[in-house]
């Protein structure tokens, strides 16, 4: 990983990294610690639908970063299918959740503003639900070439039907497309989509394959 010290927690491959959190990440933290204790989180116990639908394109085997991991289903998956996986989030009561339902999973807490891995390590990133920016230079590096992109997240769209969102967390038109256009484009599409009787949801979705020739 990078140069920051690392601690052990409760469970072997449970990392926490030892560095104090700035202010909004420590809001941050809090906030999703209680949202994760909510009955409407620990209802998500399947894998995202894109990722199933990405699962033709998914290795037979190497190591997966899971992005803003949650509650671990996505991760779980993709170790049924014979990766290794590494899972960051911002909420250590979401790590442990994911633990205990897949003790294999790597998890480690940290606030993704502040964090690196080594460039070329990873066959599949995963980015479901959380957006920002500022790292997609380095989820370009950390995928390995031929390594396998998979991302959802909510588009302006959304403002329609919940204009409380802060803009900034979601994606302008074909904003995701344009970003990864020199990646070999698998699928790609905006719209609605439904929810099982919850309120639709305005996504941009991508699956998308690192070429060789980029390092």
């Amino acid at each position: 990983m990078d140069n920051r010290r690392w601690s052990l927690f409760n469970h072997r491959f449970f990392l926490q990294p030892q560095v104090k959190l700035g202010t909004m990440a420590q809001t941050d933290a809090i906030r999703w610690n209680n949202r994760y204790q909510e009955e409407s989180f620990l209802a998500l116990r399947e894998p995202r639908s894109l990722l199933i639908e990405a699962c033709e394109w998914l290795p037979e085997g190497g190591c997966a970063l899971d992005l803003a991991m949650g509650l671990g289903h996505n991760a779980a998956y993709l170790m049924q299918r014979g990766l290794k996986v590494i899972g960051v989030d911002i909420s250590f009561i979401a790590l442990q959740k994911a633990k205990s339902l897949c003790p294999q999973i790597m998890a480690i807490c940290a606030d993704l503003e502040s964090f690196s891995l080594p460039a070329n390590t990873f066959d599949v990133i995963l980015n479901f639900y959380f957006l920002q920016r500022s790292i997609w230079d380095q989820v370009r590096k950390w995928l390995k070439p031929n390594g396998l992109l998979i991302v959802e997240t909510m588009t302006q769209e959304m403002k329609a039907l919940k204009p409380e969102i802060d803009e900034r967390f979601l994606l302008q038109p074909n904003e995701l497309k344009r970003t990864f256009a020199d990646f070999e484009i698998l699928l790609y599409r905006e719209g609605w989509q439904d929810r099982n009787g919850e309120h639709p949801r305005a996504v941009a979705s991508l699956v998308a394959r690192k070429p060789s020739k980029l390092s």
